[in-house]
């Protein structure tokens, strides 16, 4: 018998059902000026969206999948869902996320009808200052000769935050929410193809003894596709956390382990102190939020920049389309690039952790910014790029741009339950296998080279730059779209990626919302962004037929793989679920 926080009601089941390849096509009312055919989307390669009635979760694993549809099924909610498949995340995907890292989560609670977040970002340790990644001659550290040992790494956050939104609204017990988790990291899973050719691939993650005995057999070679591969040592720390809570973590024995692993890195040891952990909390913040046609499109606050630029984006596109009329003749694609060349000039220029740096959050989404910033678009040319950011909205300090950008190894989720209950969560340990340091079974974080390296840039402060006890700068985009008139959810959207994530999750949005695009042809979609540079289109695919009509614009067009794990979860009106995993990963969707 599963103990449940709370009477249900309901037996608990453990059937375990996976995925039913077929699904509705209603869809909310396109656009009808710009909605894509299939023929025009190019679409390939997508899987089959999963169609439920009660409850579902997208997810970038088999094995997580599988975990969170079963603390479902047994009457768990989207809460406890989300933090068993992550812990299974931990073990079958650790190049991405897991308790070394962080992440952010947002949450509609169907209770009071409201949406809120919780913000498990990484600090900087309280001994870090601005200098933490110069070197002795005054120049900045290589990205590697950074991130690769102690000096890296941000206190864990991720934990903190599954704990202080599980102790708020999880419904299943604590404990219970382990138990898969820890049987695969015993009993082990098979080396999947997408984790042997990122352990081939790896430079670093061999420097790390620990790490290479895990993931390399005594040849030094990565384990092969299939090999049954166990984690015992994590299988003990999840048993400590289960049993001890998240306390020892943070305060006990495997703290002790985190700081010493960090604080003896022979090459490049780190400041992460026991105090540091010991102190360390997550924040429940209000999401940010922006009326968009029909819908109510809500994001992540800083200090990640996701939800604000995918919002002013999406405004801008928005403002332009109601402030030019008669319409010109424009391309569509040409408009979202441009909207996010602009909305990226503002993001490098504002966004950093707002307990350190006062963020204009409200003036980049007011109507009469977007207004005036998008009589900048012009339907037969670009932008000058690099575009300028905009305001300065009254602020005494003028900060210095700052683009930089390394993190890439990431994971998302999106789960909706029986209750209605939604939650859209990004995680992640910045780069591939972060820090490549290794200890209780999980990889550590090197979330703080997120931060700029560089304090100040031509005289002027960067905002992002590294200060004690501030959170790096984030892409990540976990999104939730309200239906403006009902003020429900009509979709869980999200991915990985760095700051191609606000690329991924913008483009979907307009698929999806304004295209009429079904879930799955939507994920499959060929990939195009601009960062405030290059305009990027995904390498063999479809996007690369819009070459030729952006170069004509005066659009710089690279050719780029793009390796998106986007999860999304639509409800329909009916109450109908469908959920869609990205076709470049190894994610499904399951429901029930």
């Amino acid at each position: 018998m599963v103990i449940l926080k709370h009477t249900l009601g309901i037996p608990a089941v453990f059937a375990l059902v996976l995925s039913l390849f077929f699904g509705a096509s209603c869809t909310p009312t396109p656009q009808k000026d710009y909605r894509a055919t299939p023929e025009e989307a190019g679409i390939r390669m997508e899987k089959p969206q999963t169609k439920a009635n009660h409850a579902i979760i997208a997810v970038a694993n088999p094995h997580a999948a599988q975990a969170g549809y079963r603390i479902l099924k047994a009457g768990g909610n989207a809460i406890d869902a989300a933090i068993a498949a992550q812990l299974v995340l931990n073990l079958v995907e650790p190049q991405s996320s897991g308790i070394g890292g962080g992440g952010f989560l947002l949450l509609f609670d169907p209770e009071r009808n409201a949406l809120t977040s919780f913000d498990g970002r990484e600090t900087a340790p309280a001994k870090a200052d601005s200098a933490l990644f110069i070197k002795k001659d005054g120049a900045k550290m290589g990205f590697f000769e950074a991130a690769v040992g102690g000096r890296s790494v941000g206190v864990p956050g991720l934990l903190h935050m599954l704990k202080q939104a599980h102790r708020k609204y999880g419904r299943m017990d604590w404990e219970l929410l382990f138990n898969d988790a820890i049987n695969l990291a015993e009993h082990g899973f098979n080396v999947s193809e997408r984790l042997h050719k990122l352990v081939s691939a790896d430079r670093f993650l061999k420097t790390d003894p620990i790490a290479r005995s895990y993931f390399y057999n005594k040849d030094g070679m990565a384990h092969p596709v299939g090999h049954l591969l166990k984690n015992p040592e994590f299988a003990d720390t999840l048993r400590q956390i289960q049993k001890g809570g998240v306390e020892s973590f943070y305060i006990g024995q495997l703290g002790d382990r985190i700081v010493d692993k960090v604080q003896t890195h022979p090459d490049n040891p780190g400041l992460l102190g026991s105090d540091d952990l010991l102190l360390y909390r997550s924040i429940e913040r209000n999401p940010v939020c922006l009326d968009y046609r029909q819908y109510k499109v809500c994001g992540m606050a800083p200090p990640s920049s996701g939800g604000l630029t995918v919002l002013q984006t999406l405004g801008l596109i928005e403002q332009y389309d109601r402030n030019n009329d008669p319409k010109p003749t424009i391309d569509r694609n040409h408009l979202y690039l441009e909207a996010s060349k602009l909305a990226f000039a503002d993001r490098n220029h504002y966004i950093a952790d707002p307990d350190f740096v006062e963020v204009p959050t409200q003036q980049l989404l007011s109507k009469s910014y977007l207004i005036g910033r998008q009589t900048q678009i012009q339907h037969d040319r670009i932008v000058t790029t690099p575009a300028e950011p905009g305001g300065p909205f009254m602020f005494s300090r003028k900060w210095a741009d700052d683009d930089s950008e390394h993190g890439l190894s990431t994971t998302h989720m999106s789960i909706v339950d029986a209750d209605g209950m939604v939650v859209s969560m990004t995680t992640s340990i910045e780069n591939a296998f972060g820090s490549r340091q290794m200890v209780g079974g999980f990889l550590l974080n090197n979330q703080l080279t997120d931060f700029s390296f560089l304090p100040s840039k031509n005289g002027l402060p960067i905002a992002n730059r590294v200060e004690a006890g501030k959170r790096p700068r984030s892409s990540m985009a976990p999104t939730i779209v309200l239906d403006r008139s009902t003020q429900k959810p009509v979709l869980a959207i999200g991915s990985p990626g760095g700051s191609r994530i606000i690329g991924y999750v913008t483009r979907n949005l307009i698929s999806i919302l304004d295209e009429g695009l079904d879930l799955d042809k939507a994920l499959a979609r060929g990939h195009i962004t601009n960062r405030n540079g290059a305009s990027e289109l995904e390498q063999g695919t479809e996007a690369e037929q819009h070459k030729a009509k952006l170069e004509q614009l005066g659009h710089s067009v690279k050719i780029k793989e793009m390796t998106s794990g986007l999860h999304a979860v639509r409800i329909l009106p009916d109450g109908t679920l469908q959920g869609a995993a990205d076709p470049r990963r190894e994610g499904v969707a399951i429901g029930y």
